[in-house]
């Protein structure tokens, strides 16, 4: 259950399991709270934004999961340093698909899903 106990739809099984997490530990979380833009054009159109995974308000914390394949993790990476740069407030944790297993590992949940 997400925010205001509704159901949340999340994009992979690795956001799932890392909200069971958070649940256990009953550390509140916001599934995709926040879009960032971080690339306009000379109208001022948003060209390209960042949407975290999860927001922890209690931590003042942004999390972003990557599990996926190198290619994209580098586009998440040069998103990410445009968003430190953007918004240098934010505070951002980025999960890699190593640091993912991991923690499920530790956790005894799931690890092929990452």
């Amino acid at each position: 259950m997400g925010k205001n106990g509704k159901e949340v739809q999340f994009a992979h099984d690795s956001e799932r399991e890392f909200a069971s997490i958070l649940d256990f530990y009953q550390i509140q979380w916001e599934y995709e709270p926040r879009n960032f833009p971080l690339i306009w054009d000379s109208e001022g159109k948003v060209l390209e934004s960042f949407t975290p995974d999860f927001y922890l308000p209690e931590l003042d914390l942004y999390v972003e999961l990557t599990t996926l394949k190198q290619s994209l993790v580098t586009k998440k990476n040069r998103k990410l340093r445009r968003l430190r740069e953007l918004y240098p407030d934010i505070n951002i944790k980025l999960f890699y698909g190593r640091d993912f297993r991991s923690l499920m590992a530790k956790y005894g949940l799931n690890k092929n899903s990452a």
